[in-house]
Order: C-alpha cells, then sequence, then structure tokens
C-alpha cells in the first residue's frame, strides 16, 4: 500500500510512535517504536535499543539526503516507494522534529520514563524508579472554576499525544495544613487530580488488587501528593496504590437554596464526595491500563478520609465501585440530632449564611469571588458533609443500622491517644474549667457523656480531656462501625487499636505525642524513612512492614492475615477479637469498653432505640 503523506506528517507520525510505545522494552532508557501503514502505533519489541532508533526511522521514512520515499509498508517490511524531493520547509520540520526525538529520548532515558498508558482521555506516560512506576497529576475530573464551582464533577478534557505525569498538581483550596509538622502545599480551585503507583509488570500476569486513597484534614485540609501517603513501599507489596483529590472546605461541602434549586439531583452539598465517586469511576474504566483490577478495589482514608469512606459505603452512587473498606481513626456514626447542621436544610441556611459573610447575596455572586476571597475569614461551617437526597440520602448510622450499605469487608480502629496531637490548650486545661472547655469547644452536650471521667484535680482535667475527645471524635465512631457490619452476610471485620508510640523528637512539633492521632500512618505506609533523623529501632521496622503487609493483605483478599506474620483474629461484634498493634503484636479487647458503652447509652437516647447490630 502506497501512502502519499508528506516527509512532516510521516516523521511528525513516527515521532509519536517513538515516545507513546514502549512497554515491551526491558532495561531503563529502552524504548519500543513501531509503526503500521506509516505511524498506526502497535507494541512491537524489534528495536529496543538506542542504536536501533535512527536506523529504523530512516528506514521506515527514508529520509536520505534530502530526499522523501513514499514508502510502502507490509506488515514489518518497509519497501521503498516513489522518491520526490522535499520542500525547504518540509526539511527544515524534519531536522527540527529529529533533534526533538533525540532529546526526548535522552529525556526519557535518563528519568527513567516507562511506556505510555492509554487512559479515555488520552495516553499518559509515567516516570520509573527503582522497579516502580509513578504516574503523577493525572486529570479524573474537569477543573471545577468559574460556572462549574459548586456542580457535580465533569469529564475532564481528552489530549493529544502523550501528557507526560511526571508532576504532582496542585493540592485542592485550603489553607494552613492538615497535620502538624506538614509542608503547606501550593494549591488551586484546577485540583482534581489523582497519582498512580505499579508495581513491576509481568508478562501475563493478572491483573492486581487496587487501593484507593482518600486524605484527612478535617474536610478543610488535605493533599493527594503528601509524602506521608506516596504508595512505593505499599506499591512493592503487590498492589496499585492511587491517591486521590478532593475539593475542601466551602469549595467541596457548602450547602445553598439555589444551589439545590439547579442541581438535577435536588440537592447541594457533598462536592467532595462527588469528586471522590468521580475519581473511583475513573478507577473503574481506567485501572487495568495500569495493571490494576476494576473488581478488586479497597477504598481507605485516615480521620476526615475515614469518615468519607463510612459516608462512601452508605452512599447509593457509590455503590458496585469498590469492593473493601478501610477506616482509621474516624467514621460518621453520631446521631443527628446532636449535629444538627448535617441536615440540608440547616446547611442550606448555613450557607446562606456564609455567602452573606462574602458580601454576595447570591450563588452568581459567589462564583464571580476569588477563591482567595471565599477562603478568607477563617473557619467557617460550611465544611462538613451534608445528608440530602442524592449521594447520602440517610445518615451512615441509620443505612448500616438497616444493613443497606455496599456489602464490603471492613478493616477499621483507632489510636490509643488520639487526641493528644490535636488538643492544642492541654496545659491550660485545669479542674475548674474543664467543663466549660467542654462546652465550649463542642457545644451543650449531655452530661452522661462526661460521667466517666473523672476531673476533681487538674491532672485527671487532663486526662479526662484527652479520653473525652477521643472518644467522642474517633473511637466510638469506629467501635460502632465494627460492630454494625460484624455478622453480615459476605462481610468480615478486622478491628484494632494502635498503642505504639513512635520515637517523636524531644523539641519537634510532634514531642509527647504518643500513639495519638496520625502516628499510625508512618507504619501503615512503611514510610519511616522519610523521617531518618528519628530513632526508629528495629521494632518499629518490624511493625511497619507486619502492618504494611497487614494493610496490602486486606487489599488483596479482604483478609489481613498473612504468611509470617502474627495472628489478626476476625471482630465479632463482641468485647473481643481486637488487635493491639504494638510490639508485639498482640490478640486483645475493646479498650476503654466503659467509657465507650457511656456514649453507647447516650446515644441510644438520644435515637430513642438502641445499637442493635445484626
Amino acid at each position: 500500500m502506497v501512502r502519499e503523506n508528506s516527509c512532516y506528517d510521516d516523521l511528525n507520525r513516527l515521532t509519536q510512535a517513538l515516545i507513546t510505545t514502549g512497554a515491551g522494552c526491558s532495561g531503563t532508557g529502552e524504548l519500543t517504536m513501531a509503526s503500521d501503514a506509516l505511524g498506526d502505533v502497535t507494541r512491537k519489541n524489534d528495536v529496543c535499543t538506542p542504536a536501533g532508533w535512527k536506523p529504523a526511522l530512516q528506514a521506515v521514512l527514508c529520509v536520505r539526503r534530502n530526499q522523501s520515499t513514499e514508502p510502502i509498508v507490509t506488515g514489518r517490511k518497509v519497501v521503498a516507494g516513489r522518491p520526490r524531493r522535499c520542500h525547504l520547509g518540509e526539511v527544515r520540520s524534519m531536522r527540527r522534529i529529529w533533534r526533538s526525538i533525540v532529546l526526548g529520548a535522552a529525556v526519557l532515558a535518563a528519568t527513567g520514563a516507562m511506556g505510555a498508558v492509554r487512559t479515555d482521555s488520552g495516553l499518559t506516560q509515567g516516570v520509573s524508579k527503582s522497579g516502580l512506576t509513578v504516574y503523577k497529576g493525572l486529570p479524573f475530573a474537569a477543573p471545577p472554576v468559574g460556572a462549574l464551582r459548586w456542580r457535580e464533577p465533569q469529564p475532564a478534557a481528552r489530549w493529544s499525544g502523550v501528557r507526560l505525569a511526571d508532576t504532582f498538581a496542585p493540592a485542592c483550596m485550603q489553607s494552613g495544613v492538615s497535620m502538624p509538622g506538614e509542608a503547606p502545599p501550593s494549591v488551586s480551585e484546577d485540583c482534581l487530580y489523582l497519582n498512580v503507583w505499579t508495581p513491576p509488570r509481568r508478562r501475563a500476569a493478572a491483573p492486581l488488587p487496587v487501593l484507593v486513597w482518600i486524605y484527612g484534614g478535617g474536610f478543610s485540609n488535605g493533599s493527594a501528593s503528601m509524602p506521608l501517603y506516596w504508595g512505593d513501599r505499599l506499591a512493592r507489596k503487590g498492589i496499585v496504590v492511587v491517591t486521590i483529590a478532593y475539593r475542601l472546605g466551602p469549595f467541596g461541602f457548602l450547602a445553598h437554596p439555589e444551589l439545590t434549586a439547579e442541581s438535577p439531583h435536588h440537592s447541594s452539598g457533598n462536592y467532595g464526595l462527588m469528586d471522590q465517586i468521580a475519581a473511583l469511576q475513573w478507577v473503574r474504566r481506567n485501572i487495568r491500563a495500569f495493571g490494576g483490577d476494576p473488581g478488586r478495589v479497597t477504598i481507605a482514608g485516615q480521620s476526615a478520609g475515614a469518615a468519607c469512606v463510612s459516608i462512601l459505603m452508605a452512599s447509593p452512587p457509590a455503590r458496585g465501585l469498590f469492593q473493601r473498606a478501610i477506616g482509621e481513626s474516624g467514621g460518621l456514626f453520631e446521631p443527628m440530632a446532636l449535629a444538627p447542621g448535617y441536615l440540608l436544610a440547616n446547611a442550606e441556611r448555613d450557607g446562606v449564611a456564609f455567602a452573606t459573610s462574602r458580601g454576595a447575596k447570591s450563588v452568581a455572586a459567589l462564583r464571580a469571588l476569588s477563591a482567595a476571597t471565599i477562603l478568607s475569614g477563617g473557619p467557617d461551617v460550611a465544611s462538613h458533609p451534608v445528608v440530602e437526597p442524592y449521594l447520602l440520602p440517610a445518615s451512615p448510622y441509620e443505612v448500616l443500622a438497616a444493613g443497606r450499605q455496599a456489602p464490603v469487608s471492613v478493616l477499621a480502629g483507632s489510636n490509643a491517644d488520639e487526641a493528644r496531637s490535636l488538643i492544642t490548650d492541654l496545659n491550660t486545661v485545669t479542674a475548674a474549667n474543664f467543663e466549660a472547655g467542654i462546652a465550649a469547644r463542642w457545644g451543650v452536650l449531655p452530661p452522661q457523656l462526661l460521667a466517666p471521667f473523672p476531673h476533681a484535680t487538674d491532672a485527671q482535667a487532663r486526662a479526662a480531656r484527652l479520653g473525652f475527645e477521643r472518644n467522642l471524635r474517633f473511637a466510638w465512631d469506629d467501635w460502632t462501625w465494627a460492630r454494625l457490619v460484624a455478622g453480615e452476610s459476605g462481610a468480615s471485620v478486622y478491628y484494632y487499636h494502635f498503642t505504639h508510640a513512635p520515637p517523636f523528637p524531644k523539641g519537634s512539633v510532634y514531642e509527647g505525642w504518643g500513639p495519638s492521632h496520625f502516628a499510625e500512618l508512618w507504619y501503615v505506609f512503611d514510610h519511616l524513612d522519610q523521617q531518618s533523623a528519628w530513632a526508629w529501632t528495629a521494632a518499629d521496622r518490624r511493625l511497619a512492614s507486619d502492618m504494611s503487609s497487614y494493610w496490602a493483605n486486606f487489599v488483596r483478599t479482604g483478609n489481613p492475615n498473612g504468611p509470617g506474620l502474627p495472628a489478626w483474629p476476625r471482630f465479632e461484634g463482641g468485647d473481643g477479637g481486637v488487635v493491639q498493634l504494638d510490639e508485639p503484636i498482640l490478640p486483645g479487647r475493646v479498650a476503654n469498653l466503659d467509657s465507650l458503652s457511656a456514649f453507647d447509652a447516650v446515644y441510644s437516647q438520644v435515637r430513642g432505640r438502641p445499637l442493635n447490630p445484626r
């Protein structure tokens, strides 16, 4: 077959072939190039060495002495056809593109970039290091800016050529950080991107299970590219790791009557949760191209990320997008009567007040404001999920108590001293101001919640403050989550209590934290070496190896147990069946059961019925 193409077109097409193929080659810097009918790319392994690039290019293009031959291509064989003289502009274009090819090949070899992967938006190329490949900053939705601010995420735009995924995208708009000691991320409204870590691929290997990580940060902060969340160590355990971004604060959770009126779902708020569902839909459509199994997806998160996981288990639009769930130190199971701002009508009222505080009398006026103006004024009430008709028609507690949740296995738990890293004024707590301080922070609460925490002395008051906030914010939620799922047909629950104190350095922001909120993350992601100056011991490294293996095994099979690991029993809903994550790892019982039971009694009274796990 003779193709009547210009020299420029031929060379441009083959340039794309050179850049967009290469997955079949081995060795750093080797690229695969193939051409079928002048540039329709197929993956072949004949030309895998740098020495083969130029001869192959010349064979296809027949570019010699300023001449172009319209080639005849038959399978892999290229036969010269009718020669013609190239135009001067074509010659210059060819020289320019040839220089680009040589430079691009050198860059790809130097960075370890691997073969391109085809997503439904276009081809993308990751960067390889030590056998792993990471794809940074892949868009899963259109930028939620302008008219798309406070709307359901829209499809990402397609691109031509190859997108080099070598740079993390900015985090979503926020002020401050999600974790003390974290470097503030660069931020933008254009933030709906995800990152993928893949282990070395083997030919004809079965697709790998997938972990999708949802960051915490109180629904107001967080970043999918925070180094602590990088998936490089977990991917070495044979899973694909995806970290996803979602809109935060008022950008992600503002409810407003006008937004409800314009929504096809007759609801508003929860845009950040819609982003998470859009990312999971992207994973279902595309992860197979990265070596992942769309039928074995685990969603996982910590703190507010764990609360998101509990919501997604209860959300009809999220059904079928994941097969397992991990919740670390978080969940959303308190009675809505104690959190009335989470109900749509009240959230809309708060949204109107928020708009007024920014000088906006309408949603149109709000959309016209700069992102910085939206964030101005500090914390606000428009930064939490909403119980609304579309994404969350009922609270997670109501859904799970009725058995209407996604039928997935759960790994959940909390840390022994959660509140230590979060209460910044602990030294000011006294016996005299204890109850007033609780009321100032949390509003008027049933006094029975405080009864299990003696506070007659200043030392008792400080311990009581820590214990109360541990239960209120984290421990009761995870205990209740585990109880509601235990006994479900086809679902297993694995419940943990993290009691290990990392070697947080004196004089650092982490001093005195102990097994606090955040503390398990260095071990789950096996990232002790990110803090090389800390005095990690062999026991720390053993615990990190075991915990990351537990998590990877659960992603793989729904069961954290595996060869060489201490046995982790299933949680059946009683006061046992808990694993204590420390050195050594031991079986245990539900910690702080008396004070947790006091919360249970109060919440049952508020609901008018007791918790009744099925």
